[in-house]
């Protein structure tokens, strides 16, 4: 209880507190949040050393890349890729591929040079669905397949095409949409999931009985003992069961925290709502009158993760630095 009410202070005070508009640092003509040591970077967020690049995720040491998330790490020329490069270049339209050059359409593959459609492969080449090719048959094949591609593209049920150029079609994906990073990042309703096309699976609740509500548990973690490990808790906020393990009790005991009455779900999604998504919206200084500019209000416009119908008050950089410095 005490700990709640801790944290909602903490929040009402953090409304009163200024934000800058983003956290770039020695970046030069760049846009996004959480950049260091970029330049000519448009849409990216955090990102270090990364160079000309756009609509980049969580990336290291990357030069020309477009469409990533997790990519880069001394490597170039991305396209479409993500959990991508070390020391790679010319890597399109893949998943989890470390190593290697001119690598398209494959997966998990590492150490790999001129792949098509390979997925596992480690320290091969000239490779087409994982099949040995010579190096002239290799090309000669990967052509025809690129052609047959542009003029019969797949399609799916929703009547979008995927010809040569685009990632693997969503509709194939072994995961459902609720499953991955993306509805943390881009939040939708089971309803609208469905609509979009995309594959929704139903959390199985299983077949436990309940010992405790999270209610029931005590709010002094000194109360507590070994015994609770042995307890099956209903999460105070969707009802799924959930249980400690030692460490994590361990840990709780030694740092006097209380135990959670939030099943690793709901404590995952509570955590994330206090990471800004990244997407930029345009906005204006919110500096108030009186400040560096004398009585005229700032006329800078920037781009931010700060959405326009959100509390907190946002400054450009200038403005921010002569309140804080």
């Amino acid at each position: 209880v005490g700990l709640e009410k801790a944290k909602q202070k903490f929040e009402e005070l953090k409304l009163k507190a200024l934000r800058k508009y983003a956290n770039i640092i020695n970046s030069a003509n760049s846009t996004g949040d959480d950049l260091t040591n970029v330049s000519n970077c448009q849409s990216c967020f955090v990102a270090t050393g990364m160079r000309d690049c756009k609509y980049v995720h969580n990336s290291l040491q990357l030069e020309d890349g477009y469409d990533g998330y997790g990519t880069g790490a001394a490597s170039d020329l991305m396209y479409e890729a993500f959990d991508s490069g070390v020391q790679a270049s010319r890597l399109c339209f893949v998943a989890v591929v470390y190593g290697g050059t001119n690598i398209y359409y494959s997966y998990n593959c590492h150490g790999c040079d001129n792949l098509f459609g390979c997925i596992g492969l480690r320290n091969r080449q000239y490779c087409i669905f994982n099949q040995q090719y010579s190096k002239e048959e290799y090309h000669e094949l990967r052509a025809k397949i690129i052609k047959h591609m542009s003029e019969m593209p797949y399609v799916d049920k929703k009547g979008r095409t995927y010809g040569y150029g685009e990632f693997f079609p969503v509709e194939i994906s072994p995961f459902a949409y609720n499953e991955t990073i993306s509805s943390d990042f881009y939040p939708l309703t089971k309803e609208q999931v469905i609509a979009a096309g995309y594959q929704w699976r139903d959390r199985e609740s299983g077949k436990y009985q309940m010992t405790k509500q999270a209610k029931e548990l005590p709010d002094n973690i000194s109360q507590v003992n070994d015994d609770m490990l042995k307890e099956i808790i209903g999460c105070a906020q969707c009802g799924h069961a959930y249980r400690f393990i030692k460490k994590e009790l361990d840990f709780l005991h030694q740092q006097n925290l209380p135990l959670p009455h939030l099943c690793p779900e709901c404590r995952h999604q509570r955590r994330f709502k206090l990471v800004n998504f990244p997407r930029l919206y345009a906005r204006q200084c919110q500096c108030l009158s009186g400040h560096i500019h004398g009585a005229t209000k700032c006329t800078n416009i920037f781009e931010t993760t700060y959405a326009p119908d959100r509390p907190e008050t946002v400054y450009c950089e200038q403005c921010y630095n002569a309140e804080v410095v």
